[in-house]
């Protein structure tokens, strides 16, 4: 390969990627399809900017092996523990249920079923990077549709490796049984040799390497070690007759799983978006506009069916989960496209005899298609009504309204509170119904969470609090409020036009996350609503100026002109009360104790006589006597064996005070090895504020007896 004309060729892809990721920042869609779309420019079908196959395949082959070693080292262990029942059950649905469909419409199209079973495998995946971007930017990862498409994506990344494996067993279809078996074998015995060797790798191997990389305290040596890692990984995988992707992805998991995990993705997280628009940008340049031309109602059709049928699908897996009918039109719309891993699949070096270069045009055209799209059904999918309604039927049939099987109590309650949503905000509403003896009924979209709910007596029900059929089942005509705390903006929308609807008298509080919702929501009905935003913005300033010694009026007319100019509230502002050690203007104050024993000065005499507060500068500011805390210490209360004294004062003056107490002589001594300030090591508990948001204080010395 000439190296001038390289260079020159990828600062011309790059260029393009930058003028269309521009392009598509003023148009709201993520880079991604920018990238797709300049990679289409510039390849070899199109503009021709770049139009050497060894380049294009070069940047591809670069592109995947860096993209699935980010992958691998974003998977998480704990992650997967958090939604395993979206991952196993979800996930394997969505991949089970659509390999099966493209296997009987390529047998139905005249493929015979390993080619079947190959295009089954490609169509299943969906584009993690694509529709991870739009959930983020739509602020929807949390919703119940994000929760199912991430833990479908976290399956889908699963199943990378075995399909991998499976593969050039497919394309070996038409030997004899007996070879075939063998073939088989030996790949579930390198994929059982691969986990055995990245769990050796990430526990003993790898960590002890690290851990002198680490001591050099250089990032550069560090990086290096990371990247040694990615491509030594792969190239020992290509020995093995296994593909450079499959060891790209394997390093990820050897790195992600050893202590060091978190820091190398921290340093690699500024490569890990050039090496997707690498990617992207070498995906784009396989669309080939001719494939179109050519052919446009089979390419008209394989689109139309990767969409709708790969939404159908997902959409079937995520009613299977118990998910009401809006839910999974959303998800199922989300992951209706072709996918980087799907292409990885398709390249795959033994993978090149089991379908024509004329289907891989037509499938990269339609599919490369859908990824360009899917921002915008994305963006619509919330509006499919009817898709919904299509799927109520089958919704009934799955189980999925926990609501319509309440119990005789619950469905002749009146004058109750409606809580939608039941995660942290929700439960502390619900702990203060329940201390006040107000009825109330949880609705959740969370099966786990309604399960867990029942089992502490909570009168929780899997429902949607958007559908109307919900909000009848839970009375809401008869509510005296219903309070929506979703992490899905557009299902919050729709509750509120649903309850106005159905009970317009009914008062509706909402919190929103951001300040930018709150009118938005305000037009729509919402009574009151309290945006997360605007009350940890609050908390923060009046934490930050209390510890920096601003008094605590100019910190409430801080925080009350703030709220005039964002959003009032019912509540009076209070903070935490300082300690004495904290308020820096009294550091050279001290608290001191002493204890009065028989041999004492102090025993059987008064503060009075003593004289001590003249003598020694120290004020009593408290004494225990009997277990009881004597607040106030009248002059001439004469102190016993076994009271406590508690003094306060300057550092020097409490000395004085102890020498007083225990000698009956003032003298200038050092002070006790206790008033020397000790490091401070750790937090401790701090008085609640009626806030948003509690940070603890430092611990305060224990006192020396």
């Amino acid at each position: 390969m000439d190296l001038l004309n390289f260079l020159k060729e990828m600062s011309v892809v790059a260029a393009v990627g930058v003028f269309a990721a521009v392009l598509m920042a003023y148009l709201r869609l993520p880079a991604v399809a920018g990238f797709l779309l300049a990679g289409a420019l510039a390849g070899p079908h199109a503009l021709a900017l770049v139009d050497d196959p060894k380049t294009i395949s070069t940047l591809a082959e670069i592109g995947v092996v860096l993209l699935l070693f980010t992958i691998g080292l974003e998977f998480s262990l704990a992650r997967f523990a958090r939604i395993w029942n979206m991952v196993i059950v979800g996930g394997g649905l969505q991949v089970g249920l659509t390999t099966v469909a493209v296997l009987v419409c390529a047998l139905a199209l005249g493929f015979n079923a390993a080619q079947g079973v190959f295009m089954g495998f490609v169509l299943a995946q969906s584009s993690t990077s694509i529709v991870l971007q739009n959930l983020s930017r739509r602020r929807e990862v949390d919703a119940p549709h994000g929760r199912f498409i991430v833990g479908a994506q976290i399956f889908q990344d699963l199943c990378v490796v075995p399909m991998m494996l499976v593969i050039p067993l497919l394309a070996g279809v038409g030997q004899s049984d007996s070879s075939l078996g063998v073939d088989l074998a030996m790949a579930l015995g390198k994929a059982a040799l691969m986990v055995g060797a990245v769990v050796l790798l990430s526990r003993a191997i790898v960590p002890p390497i690290f851990e002198r990389v680490a001591a050099a305290r250089s990032r550069e040596a560090f990086l290096m070690a990371v990247l040694v890692t990615c491509i030594g990984t792969a190239y020992l995988t290509s020995l093995a007759g296994l593909s450079l992707a499959l060891g790209a992805f394997l390093s990820g998991l050897v790195i992600a799983g050893s202590p060091f995990g978190q820091r190398a993705m921290t340093d690699v997280l500024p490569l890990r978006d050039l090496f997707a628009s690498l990617f992207f940008l070498s995906l784009g340049m396989y669309f080939d506009i001719r494939a179109i031309l050519e052919s446009p109602v089979v390419v008209v059709l394989v689109f139309g069916g990767i969409l709708a049928g790969k939404s159908l699908v997902a959409a079937l897996a995520a009613m299977a989960m118990r998910f009401p009918a809006r839910v999974a039109v959303i998800g199922g719309i989300g992951m209706a496209q072709f996918s980087e891993m799907g292409f990885v699949l398709a390249t795959l070096p033994q993978a090149s005899g089991l379908v024509s270069a004329e289907t891989f045009r037509i499938l990269f055209a339609a599919g490369i298609l859908t990824m360009f799209v899917t921002p915008l059904t994305m963006s619509f999918a919330p509006r499919f009504a009817a898709g919904a309604a299509l799927l109520r039927p089958l919704e009934r049939l799955l189980g999925t309204r926990g609501i319509a099987q309440q119990t005789h109590q619950d469905e002749s309650m009146k004058d109750h509170v409606i809580v939608a949503g039941f995660g942290i905000a929700g439960r502390m509403l619900v702990r203060s119904l329940q201390a006040t003896g107000i009825p109330f009924l949880v609705l959740e979209l969370n099966a786990e969470t309604v399960r867990e709910a029942r089992r502490r007596q909570v009168p929780a029900y899997y429902a949607d609090v958007t559908s109307e059929e919900s909000l009848q089942y839970a009375h809401i005509e008869s509510a005296r409020a219903l309070v929506l705390m979703l992490n899905d903006p557009d299902a919050v929308k729709r509750a509120i036009s649903s309850a106005r609807r159905l009970a317009p008298s009914t008062p509706v509080y909402v919190r929103a996350h951001y300040l930018s919702d709150a009118m938005a929501l305000g037009g729509l009905g919402a009574n009151d609503i309290v945006t997360e935003e605007v009350e940890a913005g609050v908390e923060l300033l009046a934490r930050v100026l209390r510890d920096l010694g601003v008094p605590r009026n100019v910190i409430t007319e801080r925080v009350r002109e703030e709220r005039e100019q964002t959003q009032p509230s019912a509540r009076k502002d209070t903070l935490p009360r300082r300690k004495l050690k904290n308020v820096a203007e009294l550091d050279e104050m001290k608290i001191e104790s002493f204890l009065v024993r028989e041999d004492s000065f102090a025993h059987g005499r008064s503060l009075a006589a003593m004289q001590l507060r003249n003598r020694s500068g120290a004020l009593v500011v408290a004494a225990r006597r009997g277990g009881k805390l004597l607040e106030q210490v009248p002059a001439d209360d004469k102190f016993s064996a076994g009271d406590t004294v508690y003094l306060a004062g300057p550092k020097a003056s409490v000395a004085r005070a102890i020498s007083l107490l225990q000698t009956g002589q003032v003298e200038d001594v050092e002070p006790p090895a206790s008033d020397a300030r000790e490091p401070e090591s750790g937090p401790d508990p701090t008085p609640r504020s009626d806030m948003v948001h509690v940070l603890p204080e430092k611990p305060s010395s224990p006192p020396a007896n």
